[in-house]
């Protein structure tokens, strides 16, 4: 895609960070020192987090200071914790008193919770104002805050009383108090230090355009709005994705290879143990599948599909996990659920792998022994593949994280004990 390298006025903040991803570093500090400040702004918070990285590394402070000042300051602060702390100290010293401050507050909170996510650009409505005065009050202040989908009305002390919508306040009689268009509500809010993910899902469970974000007495701090979820469903269903198998949660294909080798690597190095169990189960048979060679034939079958049907349950459960908040009564049922499922599919697959092995070898007790293994491993594979995101949760671990690591050791070390040590017990 050819552009020139400064005419962007048409083009869309996030395809212009595209482009920087993919131009030499002369040519983004060029884009960005002939951009309005606010322009390259916009541009910079569009980056991949590594390619922003990079780039910001190779500015000086005073120029990142001048765009970090044009930006919520949410997304500031999420840019300033991605860096280093040299880095973060020079570039705070050109950054203006008040908006230092701001960024200063939402850095104490950790960025995986409500409080790392949230914009404190918000306008507040005390309850004794009337309507009309809202009305004035969110008219002047529109530029300078998050779209104002609700009006959150607070007392003097700022603890949240109530949440109207726009069209409430344009409805409303004039002269009407705030306190009293308030009634009997159920407030729906969520605490600083509530999981971002539990954000996402109360603004997907209440179709909510945002959702107020409150300290342990009330007082209403920021708000997170449907666009910043939208991005943590993203974030949260690759991280899932990416963990699942030992990769990186943040990495993506821009990322520096060192970077990826050092997030993968350990986990490399644990499927290497997982494997040498595995191979360790067959050495212990060895004997028989000397005297039977195609037993090493027919072992694939048995791990690949249990391995399969693991990770169908572990897909599902770890969906579940990442849509719903945690109810030890609810997963756990689901456990025997998909362990219904394994055992109904194995025993559907080992007829058809029982009848396929008899026609082939004309060996009926090979084929019941496969057949009877094979439906066994994948009654396992479903139960472990259900259970290990548990068991991960209950550890307070990520329930994906290299979860696909253990359940492949566990189909396959089990599969070949299982199909092995019958056949050893029955042909020898």
């Amino acid at each position: 895609m050819e552009w020139p390298s400064v005419e962007f006025d048409n083009r869309h903040p996030a395809d212009v960070a595209d482009h920087l991803e993919n131009v030499g570093p002369e040519e983004q500090l060029k884009i960005l020192q002939e951009s309005p400040p606010e322009e390259a702004a916009e541009y910079v918070v569009e980056m991949e987090r590594h390619d922003r990285e990079d780039l910001l590394s190779r500015l000086s402070g005073t120029f990142v200071a001048d765009i970090l000042s044009e930006m919520s300051p949410d997304d500031a602060a999420d840019i300033l914790d991605d860096l280093d702390r040299e880095q973060r100290s020079e570039i705070f010293k050109h950054i203006d008193r008040k908006d230092a401050a701001l960024i200063n507050d939402l850095l104490k909170f950790d960025p995986d919770s409500a409080g790392g996510v949230m914009n404190t650009e918000i306008l507040v409505l005390d309850r004794k104002l009337t309507v009309d005065q809202a009305v004035s009050l969110i008219r002047k202040g529109a530029e300078d805050i998050e779209v104002p989908y609700y009006a959150y009305v607070v007392d003097e002390y700022r603890h949240l009383k109530g949440v109207l919508s726009l069209r409430d306040l344009m409805l409303a009689r004039s002269g009407t108090r705030l306190q009293d268009l308030l009634h009997d509500q159920h407030l729906i809010y969520v605490a600083y230090n509530e999981d971002k993910e539990e954000v996402a899902k109360l603004i997907g469970r209440y179709d909510l355009l945002a959702l107020p974000v409150v300290d342990l007495e009330q007082r209403i701090l920021g708000i997170v709005t449907v666009d910043d979820v939208i991005d943590i469903i993203q974030e949260e269903a690759s991280e899932d994705l990416q963990t699942m198998v030992g990769a990186g949660s943040d990495e993506t294909i821009d990322s520096p290879w060192q970077y990826s080798v050092k997030k993968r690597a350990p986990w490399l190095v644990m499927n290497l143990f997982t494997s040498a169990v595995s191979a360790w189960v067959v050495h212990l048979f060895e004997g028989t599948i000397a005297q039977m060679s195609v037993l090493a034939v027919l072992m694939p079958i048995v791990a690949n599909q249990a391995g399969n049907t693991g990770q169908q349950s572990l897909a599902v459960m770890i969906r579940q996990l990442a849509l719903e908040r945690f109810d030890r009564r609810k997963v756990w049922s689901a456990v025997l659920r998909e362990a219904r499922i394994g055992l109904l599919n194995g025993i559907g697959l080992s007829f058809l792998v029982f009848c396929a092995i008899f026609m082939w070898t004309d060996n009926l007790t090979l084929s019941l022994v496969v057949g009877i293994a094979l439906g066994g491993d994948m009654l396992l594979g479903a139960v472990a593949g259900a259970s290990i995101p548990l068991v991960l949760k209950e550890m307070g671990r990520d329930p994906a994280q290299a979860s696909s690591i253990f359940l492949t050791m566990l189909t396959d070390s089990a599969g070949f004990f299982f199909f092995l040590g019958m056949a050893t017990f029955i042909f020898t």
